[in-house]
């Protein structure tokens, strides 16, 4: 079982796509890990040696901010936005869209499940 940075990689998958688990890495950064390192893009992660995962182990240490800590900085980040109470601040603290999306009708999946108003029945027409 490959561990790299805090994260079992799957052993069946293509190395550039078993990269891929590791949160800040996506198909971008793993080609680039793969080429860096000289390893072919056909070899499978069950195929690596111990000397190739270290090295990928070495070179995503080295050259990226990868899981707990990109997680950190990003929470941190946002925490920022909020004490500061921009815009951008009181949307997070609401957990609303922030980059300007539409919320009339849309951004179901940042606000959650919608609730149906309780009480809300129509008048009959007065003749």
């Amino acid at each position: 079982m490959a561990r790299i940075a805090g994260v079992n990689i799957p052993q069946n998958k293509l190395v550039h796509i078993g990269l891929t688990y590791i949160y800040g890495i996506g198909e971008k950064f793993s080609s680039q890990i793969c080429k860096a390192l000289s390893i072919p893009i056909s070899k499978r992660v069950n195929q690596l040696t111990d000397d190739e995962i270290l090295k990928i182990r070495e070179y995503i240490d080295t050259n990226f901010v990868v899981e707990g800590d990109l997680r950190r900085d990003n929470s941190l980040s946002i925490k920022r936005l909020i004490d500061l109470a921009c815009y951008r601040g009181t949307r997070h603290k609401k957990k609303l869209p922030v980059r300007g999306q539409r919320t009339r009708c849309n951004a179901r999946t940042r606000k959650g499940k919608a609730i149906a108003i309780a009480g809300k029945k129509l008048t009959p027409l007065k003749k």
